[in-house]
């Protein structure tokens, strides 16, 4: 059994049901402070974080994930349990196989097999891991990337493990994301009753044409990088669940992702004037969750392609797609961000499986990318 595949097994035997760690992070810690890794624990709340940096000099290296993962669901409909890695028909099977746990093990051994062959290099790597990604990340990179700028501590690049490709290995690097705003509105009306619509004011025939409006408005066009920005409603809650009840009010949630063409503002001030003019009565609390970042041709980019090239044989098509990751944390900082990691289809679901030996593949991926930027670029 190969090293990345070891790792990867343990990883998934312990429960990290975000915000729970349930000790990844020691492990990790474990194999990386041998190696000259210097550790520091940044917990906030309930929340573990680690940063492991080898080395003082600048340019710095960063691999970001996390050790959380989503609730299993029902155990019973998993065809193994999902805290017990299996592999089957080539597949390593278990919660957090490929969101992330097979790309923190290929993190590790990349750094473990270049570290061996480099170990004089004169450049700095580190690992920055949280367990709130799946979370409401609030407690997680968010607060890392505040601890390192307040000591000027700069990342130059950043590889996040999330897992980017669609069909084949690393058919797909993410060099950005959307934005994300959410929204949840409470429109007001007057409860009565269903006979006397003229003692009450239903707020759910209120809202209807503002409904209509927010999901046919244009919000722009996209660009060459981002598609166009999207709103969808997300829930919609009414009533006492009488049948001869009018509400009294109506509460609904909606997100806009979001492309470089528009800002959070102007997507604030475009929405109150849409409700205003219906005039409604409502209120709404707002919740940034990341503006949308790009990293257009860089060094970092370069050197996953020619990774790409040298392991795979293929490319990566460049994308922007998908949902938020922790990566938009870092993109402010003015750090190279990308994405790559593994095939995304089972994330989240029941039975929840990574290619055995595509873990290999990522790992010698990471291993080459580290080798392209901190050593052939010399």
């Amino acid at each position: 059994m190969s090293e990345s595949l070891a790792l990867a097994q343990a990883l998934i035997r312990r429960r990290s049901v975000s915000p729970d760690d349930a000790g990844c992070m020691d492990l990790i810690a474990g194999r990386l402070e041998p190696l000259g890794f210097n550790i520091e624990w940044l917990d906030r709340a309930d929340t573990r974080n680690i940063w492991l940096r080898r080395g003082e000099r600048a340019p710095l290296f960063v691999f970001l994930g996390h050790t959380d993962v989503v609730p299993p669901g029902p155990e019973n409909d998993w065809a193994s349990p999902p805290f017990e890695p299996q592999i089957r028909d080539g597949l390593l099977y278990g919660r957090g196989a490929a969101d992330m746990k097979s790309s923190i093990a290929a993190f590790v051994t990349a750094c473990e097999r270049f570290l061996q062959q480099h170990p004089d290099h004169n450049r700095s790597i580190a690992v920055l891991l949280t367990s709130d990604e799946e979370g409401a990340a609030i407690n997680g990179t968010v607060k890392v990337v505040e601890t390192l700028e307040a000591r000027h501590e700069k990342i130059d690049w950043c590889l996040v493990g999330e897992p980017s490709s669609r069909q084949r290995l690393g058919d797909t690097i993410r060099v950005g994301r959307r934005g994300s705003l959410c929204a949840r509105m409470i429109i007001t009306g007057i409860q009565g009753h269903v006979a006397y619509p003229d003692l009450a004011d239903n707020p759910i025939h209120r809202f209807a044409p503002a409904l209509h409006a927010l999901t046919q408005e244009r919000w722009d066009e996209g660009n060459e990088h981002f598609p166009p920005t999207s709103l969808q409603i997300s829930n919609i809650n009414a009533g006492t669940g009488a049948e001869n009840i009018i509400p009294g009010s109506v509460d609904v949630q909606f997100n806009l992702r979001f492309s470089s063409e528009i800002d959070e503002i102007s997507i604030k001030e475009r929405i109150h004037g849409l409700l205003d003019g219906h005039e409604l009565e409502y209120e709404i609390e707002w919740r940034l969750s990341g503006n949308p970042f790009l990293t257009r041709e860089t060094e970092l980019l370069g050197a996953a392609q020619s990774a790409l090239m040298e392991v795979t044989g293929h490319p990566a098509r460049l994308d922007t797609g998908g949902g938020t990751s922790d990566g938009r944390f870092v993109a402010p900082t003015g750090a190279q961000v990308i994405e790559l990691g593994p095939i995304n289809e089972s994330i989240h679901k029941v039975n929840e499986c990574v290619s055995v030996a595509d873990i290999d593949t990522l790992s010698c991926l990471y291993e080459r990318v580290l080798f392209n930027l901190l050593v052939a670029r010399e």
